[in-house]
Order: structure tokens, then C-alpha cells, then sequence
């Protein structure tokens, strides 16, 4: 063998030898999955079958929450409310997490002053969860006009999303998810009046599906 023809064959074990490391060094983890928009229009949320001529006020209501998962961007069924398939529930005005005495997750939430578009990251800690065996029972998310998502229009008779007002959640899970809530009326009226049909939400949200705070 001559000289040339050695120094070929070490060149072309190198150049192999090369290949195999750059191939070891390749990250082959998989892309995170993407964070993005969606907007739920017309969640039901125990509206009742109709309106009591007298008072005003609705009937036939069931007093059971709506259950949602952020994951799937679906309702879950109430026979998996003592699983961790929900992260929040809608009945009428009132939120729950899927946390504290609510549910078995690690749901818990932030009531954030802000504007939607601006919060780009979730808060590490500070969470509510719902606390219904206390003296003073409470929600991670208030109820009461003005002191949780809404306020309530005494001279129109409606109710409203507060402006700046964005729902921080922690996940049954421990993903994140922000919510602006848009509309409680049917057909996500805006500007509603006393005669349009109530609990009914429409909302945006961005869930965040890796391990990160990050709402980008």
C-alpha cells in the first residue's frame, strides 16, 4: 500500500469519525409545542331554560358548573370532575379551579390588572385556589361586582367583563393559561341589554402547553 493511499484512508476515517460525533451532538428533542390564540365563544354556563316574568330572574338552572380544559380547548364532562381533565368551571357569574376544594388539581388563579396583549408571562407564585370551608368561603376567583371579572350595570341591568382585567390560571396540570372575558350574553354581545339571554361566555386565552411562563 503506498503512502498516498494510507493517508487517504486516515482521511476518510476522520471525516467518518467527524460525522458520528456531529450526529451524537444533534439535538433530537422534540419542538415545543406552539403557544397561540383561541377564542371560545358561547361556553354555556347553567343559563337556564328561561326567565321568571316576576323577579327577572332565571329558571330551570342546574347549579352545575360547565367544566373546560385549556388543553383541549373543550368542555369536559361533570362525570370527570374528580379527575384532572378540567382546569376551570362556569356557572352563572362564578369561576372555580380545578384546586384547593374545588377539585384534585393544581389549578389556582391570579386576578391581574393589565391589558391582555402585554402580559407575556405567567406569575411564578401567588395563585388563589378555592376555599369553600372557610369561615369566610371564597373563590380564587371573587365573586361580586367589581371584584373578580365583572361589574355589574345597575342602571342597564347587565353585566360587563371589567375592563383590564385578565385571568391568570395556573392548570390542574401546572401549565398556564391567561383569559380575557369578552361577553356574558349569547351571541357575545358587547353592549348588552337586560332583554339578551345571560350566562353564556365568550373568551380569549392563551395556554401555554410546555414547561415554561412564557405567553410568546
Amino acid at each position: 500500500m503506498t503512502m498516498n493511499s494510507i493517508k487517504s484512508l486516515l482521511s476518510i476515517g476522520l471525516l467518518a469519525t467527524m460525522a458520528v460525533i456531529f450526529t451524537a451532538c444533534k439535538d433530537d428533542s422534540p419542538a415545543p409545542d406552539p403557544v397561540i390564540a383561541t377564542t371560545t365563544t358561547d361556553l354555556a354556563a347553567d343559563p337556564g331554560t328561561g326567565i321568571d316574568p316576576n323577579n327577572g330572574q332565571p329558571t330551570g338552572i342546574t347549579n352545575k358548573f360547565t367544566l373546560f380544559s385549556f388543553k383541549t380547548g373543550e368542555v369536559v364532562l361533570n362525570a370527570d370532575s374528580a379527575t384532572t381533565k378540567w382546569d376551570v368551571g362556569f356557572r352563572r357569574t362564578t369561576i372555580i379551579v380545578n384546586g384547593g376544594t374545588s377539585g384534585s388539581g393544581a389549578a389556582g388563579a391570579i386576578v391581574k390588572s393589565g391589558l391582555f396583549d402585554e402580559i407575556l408571562e405567567a406569575p411564578a407564585d401567588g395563585y388563589a385556589v378555592d376555599d369553600k370551608n372557610s369561615t369566610t368561603s371564597k373563590y380564587a376567583i371573587p365573586t361580586g361586582s367589581g371584584n373578580g371579572w365583572y361589574t355589574y350595570d345597575g342602571g342597564a341591568q347587565v353585566i360587563k367583563p371589567t375592563a383590564g382585567k385578565v385571568l391568570i390560571f395556573k392548570t390542574a396540570d401546572n401549565r398556564y393559561a391567561k383569559v380575557e372575558i369578552l361577553s356574558y350574553y349569547q351571541g357575545a354581545k358587547t353592549n348588552p341589554v337586560n332583554t339578551d339571554v345571560a350566562g353564556y361566555y365568550t373568551f380569549r386565552y392563551v395556554y401555554q402547553p410546555n414547561d415554561s411562563k412564557s405567553f410568546n
